[in-house]
């Protein structure tokens, strides 16, 4: 797919106030360790990750949402009321109706006759909604769109130590261990016509993979397969992920740079989804790319799943480690198995 016509013009984000060490994780696990004859340290040495951020217990997923829109909106210079398509693209949230995008475009005073609705599709989400506004805004039909995420990692990592406490074995730990790398945050994107904002970053196409034969390999919900009312728990065969993630994230990413024609040299930067350590040695070298062509933020705020490709890119952007002119690959994968990647002139 190609884009002629879009821009990225404003991003915005809120971190979570509860700063969460991997060490403070341990503490409480300390009886699993003993039982399970675990060092301490294992969770940060095999993650990466020294810290993650919670939302308070009591927090609307919509309000936290709002609040990074609020900020994308006043960085692209955008009145609420342009926005066509407003999207909520988290796993988490608030109901199973209405749309959490609905609180949030109330919230924001979006117009009447805008598009409002949810995009759920594990950590793609917010890309996902970014394909979908921006194929509008090249067809005519909006002017500008705006997609959300609220994140809110506090909950199933609560559940899954209580489990483990509960239950001490070491299959379930290895199962619960991607589980302990959840953070906290929300995100904003808005993205309009290129002749609306010429000085945007601009976004010139991208493509999309995917290898659902490996759907089961990471699940988040009930034990019981409904989509509410029961305990929820989450699972994840990370050595699986991580092997069949890379192999699914090396086909796309040569589908990328055919689509767009990019040699060997771009993209310049890129940011990745926010895994782990393994995970981001293991892509970066699988697809070619220099440690030093990519901004990482996992090992202060871990896995935000949907919000922690564009936070992370919004950081970037803040701390200049994109400039004017950089070709930026957004390299997005999901449970699924899906793989999105976008590309922009930054």
């Amino acid at each position: 797919m190609r884009f002629t016509k879009v821009s990225l013009a404003g991003l915005g984000y809120e971190l979570a106030p509860d700063v969460i060490t991997s060490d403070d994780l341990e503490k409480r696990l300390a009886p699993v360790y003993r039982s399970l004859h675990i060092q301490p340290g294992q969770l940060e040495a095999l993650t990466g990750i020294s810290e993650r951020r919670f939302w308070n217990p009591d927090v609307r997923l919509s309000e936290k949402a709002a609040l990074a829109g609020e900020k994308a909106l006043a960085a692209a210079q955008i009145d609420p009321r342009e926005i066509g398509v407003l999207i909520y693209g988290g796993v988490c949230r608030e109901n199973l109706e209405p749309a959490t995008a609905c609180a949030v475009a109330n919230a924001l005073g979006i117009s009447n006759t805008a598009h409002i609705f949810d995009i759920s599709n594990a950590c793609l989400g917010v890309l996902n909604g970014m394909v979908h506004i921006a194929s509008a805004i090249e067809l005519g039909q909006i002017q500008a769109g705006m997609v959300v995420s609220c994140e809110s990692a506090r909950p199933i990592v609560e559940l899954t130590l209580q489990r483990l406490l509960e239950n001490p074995s070491m299959a379930l730990y290895k199962d619960s261990l991607a589980t302990f790398t959840g953070g906290s945050g929300a995100v904003a994107v808005v993205l309009c016509s290129a002749s609306r904002r010429n000085d945007g970053h601009r976004l010139i196409g991208g493509v999309m993979r995917n290898a659902t034969q490996h759907h089961a390999l990471c699940t988040w919900g009930s034990e019981s397969g409904l989509a509410a009312g029961t305990t929820q728990v989450m699972r994840t065969d990370a050595v699986g992920v991580l092997k069949h993630g890379v192999t699914l994230g090396i086909q796309t990413f040569a589908a990328f740079r055919q689509e767009l024609e990019w040699p060997d040299a771009y993209p310049e930067k890129v940011i990745c989804h926010q895994v782990g350590s393994a995970h981001q040695r293991t892509i970066l070298e699988s697809l070619g790319i220099a440690p030093s062509r990519d901004f990482g933020t996992f090992r202060y705020l871990g896995n935000i799943g949907t919000v922690s490709l564009p936070i992370t890119a919004a950081i970037a952007h803040e701390r200049q480690f994109l400039k004017t002119g950089d070709r930026v690959g957004f390299l997005g994968i999901g449970s699924g198995l899906n793989c999105l990647m976008l590309g922009m002139v930054w």
